[in-house]
């Protein structure tokens, strides 16, 4: 029976796999993945042989239409993308969407998503809060950050470590130099940290000693008082 299936893979652990992602990965007709090479060590440390096909944000509008009648010919196809749940700042929007207006049933296993273990050790409030991923580069950028300016929930980031301390530089400027804020890079793997302060404190801190690895950052909200 043709199924959708979005897989979350670990966001460094391999041990963060679940035995259903496993299970779904070595029954499915079709792996679809980021980065082959990338998922390719994956699939081979947990002993998968299923065949993948490239499925990244630069041919997702072309191949869309394709898997589509696949699936609607019966074939079963799991999404995954190099780290995290597909679809989160990653590819995965627009199949889903194509299979949801074409009556093909999607399933998304839960899983490992970066944000969240960023959101929860962060120690801001995470009653309510906003999911941003990553800011625009140039066209937009200042606009975004104008807007966030009243937003009241706790704010969460993807950035890239190269751009860290000047996306840092931006939260003193725009939210104020006492707006709390915790960055937490290299989740789950070796090298894992949290730094948290004022948003000119946690500044200071990158610009003494720059950041490398995969990270989120986690920004209160405007004071309601």
């Amino acid at each position: 029976m043709s199924k959708l299936y979005i897989v979350p893979t670990p966001i460094g652990n391999l041990e963060d796999m679940t035995f259903r992602a496993i299970k779904v990965l070595k029954e499915v007709d079709l792996i679809l993945a980021e980065d082959t090479r990338t998922s390719g060590k994956l699939l081979k440390h947990f002993e998968i042989a299923t065949h993948m096909h490239s499925h990244h944000m630069h041919n997702e509008h072309k191949t869309v239409e394709n898997l589509v009648k696949r699936l609607q010919a019966g074939e079963t196809i799991a999404l995954i993308s190099d780290a995290g749940t597909p679809a989160i700042s990653d590819p995965g929007f627009l199949l889903t969407r194509a299979c949801v207006e074409n009556g093909i049933d999607v399933e998304c296993l839960p899983g490992a998503t970066a944000f969240v273990p960023a959101l929860v050790n962060s120690g801001l409030p995470n009653d309510k809060f906003v999911f941003e991923g990553f800011l625009p580069d140039k066209k937009g950028r200042q606009t975004r950050f104008l807007a966030l300016q009243e937003e009241y929930r706790t704010m969460i980031f993807y950035v890239s470590p190269h751009k860290l301390n000047k996306t840092l530089a931006e939260f003193v400027q725009y939210f104020g130099a006492d707006r709390p804020v915790s960055v937490s890079r290299e989740l789950s793997k070796l090298h894992e940290e949290t730094i948290r302060g004022t948003a000119e404190e946690v500044l200071k801190h990158f610009e003494a000693k720059p950041a490398k690895g995969e990270i989120v950052v986690v920004v209160g909200g405007k004071s309601l008082k």
